[in-house]
């Protein structure tokens, strides 16, 4: 079974992981540093809070499909890519405290999308700085991969 992922750039941590905790009625399933995120059974759903500017509103920073193998991960690679659109796989990269396997595409408003599994637990929140995680600035999309703005 897979759950829907909906990140959100929020200007105050504290006070989001408190609303969204008595919203779903769950708690936090991992807490970092400007990070947090809820793993809700009922809806499915992986709720990813990344803190952002203090001065400004709520804004979603991308969405995904979590998946619990790296078989969902391939096998929605190839389906995504039979269907024509463009994607980009990665393989083993740490983002949002985690490794994972993912694809990324866009969809037709631009938006980012990545189906995903989580592999283990990471040290940090962004990847490096040559790419683009957790909201960094869009990598620019060329005919062969998408930009990418986000991750987790």
């Amino acid at each position: 079974m897979s759950r829907v992922q909906l990140a959100l750039r929020v200007s105050d941590l504290e006070a989001s992981v408190e609303f969204y905790s008595k919203l779903f009625g769950v708690e936090v399933a991992k807490r970092r540093p400007g990070y947090a995120n809820f793993a809700i059974t009922e809806p499915p759903l992986k709720l990813v809070l990344i803190e952002g500017d203090a001065d400004q509103p709520t804004v979603m920073d991308h969405l995904g499909v979590e998946v619990f193998s790296g078989d969902e991960v391939t096998a929605a690679t190839q389906r995504l890519t039979e269907s024509g659109l463009v994607t980009l796989a990665e393989d083993d990269t740490e983002c949002c405290y985690a490794l994972q396997d993912k694809v990324w595409v866009r969809g037709p408003g631009d938006e980012p999308w990545e189906v995903y599994v989580v592999k283990a637990d990471a040290d940090r929140l962004a990847k490096a700085p040559a790419s683009v995680c957790c909201g960094g600035e869009p990598a620019p999309a060329d005919d062969k991969q998408p930009a990418s703005t986000g991750c987790c």
